[in-house]
């Protein structure tokens, strides 16, 4: 077995300079879904005794490099990926430095009429004919966000007759005219309600980041949409920015 020399540093605790060391062998000799090795065998490794190791795990845990799964081991999970939300955010070209290949998927579609809140955001008055998309968007095949877009009906018919996925913002740009701006986005954290878990892929007692966002006609300054997007809390490190 190779012994991963550390030494006792002043300033520095062992189980730190034993995290720094697995971080870097995670970086370049792991990928996600792969397991570490266990526990007492990374002890041994580092010479040290199990409750040092453990806090050492315990900081990529926090980092979100790993997970703990019982009855298998120290698991490295996907990092968690950096998504800009500013006024002109669109999903792929957001996420086209990452490499990862996207898609959306369109879940449903339906008519309804604002009510509350939703008749508040899109300053209609009650009972407005609105149009009601629910999106599924996925980075290299895996589930990074679901999206409820609340859409006034009138001028905007094209979405229920064509609509069948892909971006929303392109389709409103290319069949109506529109380009649209965002100008408001409210995050909170919360536990997944509905279906969003088994649209996530995901625990439901994980949480959530719900961004609540506007978006306007940059020629008109009408709202043409408000959406509510749920992500996966552990998947993705939101950048808010003017």
């Amino acid at each position: 077995m190779t012994v991963s020399l550390i030494t006792r540093q002043q300033g520095q605790a062992l189980y730190a300079q034993i995290s720094q060391m697995l971080e870097t062998d995670i970086a370049r000799n792991y990928e996600a879904g792969d397991y570490l090795p266990a526990e007492q065998v990374l002890a041994e490794r580092f010479g040290v005794n199990r409750h040092t190791l453990r806090r050492a795990v315990d900081e990529l845990v926090d980092k979100g490099l790993v997970e703990r799964q019982h009855g298998k081991g120290i698991c490295v999970v996907e990092r968690a990926l950096d998504y800009a939300i500013n006024q002109r955010t669109r999903f792929t070209e957001t996420l086209a430095p990452s490499g990862k290949p996207t898609a959306t998927q369109l879940l449903h579609k339906q008519q309804g009429s604002a009510q509350g809140g939703v008749a508040r955001r899109l300053q209609l008055a009650e009972g407005t004919p609105i149009i009601l998309l629910e999106t599924l968007r996925l980075v290299d095949g895996t589930p990074f966000c679901v999206v409820s877009h609340f859409l006034p009906q009138a001028g905007l018919e094209a979405l229920l007759e064509r609509y069948t996925g892909g971006s929303l913002h392109s389709f409103l740009a290319e069949c109506c005219g529109l380009q649209l701006q965002r100008t408001e986005s409210l995050v909170t954290a919360m536990l997944p309600q509905g279906l969003d878990a088994h649209y996530l892929k995901m625990p439901r007692n994980q949480p959530v980041l719900r961004v609540k966002s506007l978006n306007i006609d940059i020629a008109t300054g009408k709202v043409i949409e408000y959406a509510l997007t749920r992500f996966r809390a552990d998947r993705v490190q939101l950048s808010l920015q003017p």
